[in-house]
């Protein structure tokens, strides 16, 4: 369950490392409103701002969601390492007094 988890998490961080990319700056907004070819995009003028929006924030919370999975799973693994071990012998007594033959 830990690998398929791990898989899932790398998988949405490169996806959403690329949707970061992919999407443009505050300051690109200016130019697209002067005719900047805006409008021969595949999602529209204003169709991919709200696309690429929505699916980087759905990444984002699957992506928290892996991570908090993997922390939980990483901390009960983890628990079991660093206990003493206390041993379940009985403690050595002083030893019984000897007697020396007269």
């Amino acid at each position: 369950m830990f690998n398929v988890i791990l898989a899932i998490h790398i998988i949405v961080a490169i996806a959403m490392i690329g949707l970061i990319l992919i999407q443009h700056g505050k300051g690109a907004d200016a130019g697209a409103s002067f005719g900047a070819g805006a409008s021969a995009t595949v999602f529209g003028a204003a169709g991919s701002a709200n696309f690429l929006t929505r699916a980087t924030a759905i990444l984002a919370i699957i992506f928290f969601s892996t991570s908090l999975t993997l922390a939980v799973h990483a901390r009960k693994q983890a628990e079991g390492q660093y206990q003493l071990d206390i041993p379940t012998t009985p403690p050595i007594s002083a030893p019984a007094p000897t007697t020396t033959p007269e």
